[in-house]
């Protein structure tokens, strides 16, 4: 295993962005408001070449240090926009990205679990608020709700180790010849 420190990590080359073949995943997150999260999501973005991150509501926002900190500076890598409401995000990408599915993650009467999901480019992502969760309206609005079988005794979990299995999955279920083609 190779360790890197931290000034490795936050090392790139501008120029390197553009030549980053981009997955059409968008990331949408509905009032996430624990900044560590909204930075560790931008690591998760980066780490799939997802399209675009689309902040919303009462979540912070870049420049802010605290995100800075848990992106390892892919704040600089990741395309991302901030939207007043997750539905004005939803309703936008449906009329500028043809065959898009949108897919909230989290716990409903709805839900399917993410496994058995079809899952297709592209694709956005919905993850909400630490303790409430995606809006109702933005719920109401979605294509489809998946969510993460329980256990044990904690009935969630945090909404970034959420997105990242849910976003792995897509990644492992879409084959490497339609991710990269």
């Amino acid at each position: 295993m190779i360790k890197l420190n931290a000034k490795q990590l936050r090392t790139y080359e501008k120029d390197e962005k553009a030549k980053i073949k981009r997955n059409p995943i968008y990331i949408i997150l509905d009032n996430v408001l624990d900044t560590y999260n909204i930075g560790s999501i931008f690591r998760l973005a980066d780490a799939v070449a997802a399209e675009e991150i689309i902040i919303t509501g009462a979540s912070e926002i870049p420049p802010n240090t605290r995100i800075k900190k848990a992106s390892i500076n892919t704040t600089e890598w990741v395309k991302w926009k901030y939207e007043d409401k997750a539905l004005t995000a939803l309703k936008e990408l449906k009329e500028k990205v043809p065959g898009i599915r949108t897919v909230a993650i989290e716990q409903s009467d709805k839900s399917i679990p993410y496994t058995e999901m079809k899952w297709e480019f592209p694709v956005a992502l919905v993850v909400g608020n630490e303790t409430y969760g995606v809006s109702q309206e933005t719920l109401a609005s979605v294509d489809q709700i998946v969510e993460l079988p329980m256990f044990g005794v904690n009935i969630s979990l945090n909404v970034m180790v959420s997105l990242g299995i849910v976003l792995y999955e897509v990644m492992k279920k879409i084959s490497i010849h339609d991710k990269i083609s």
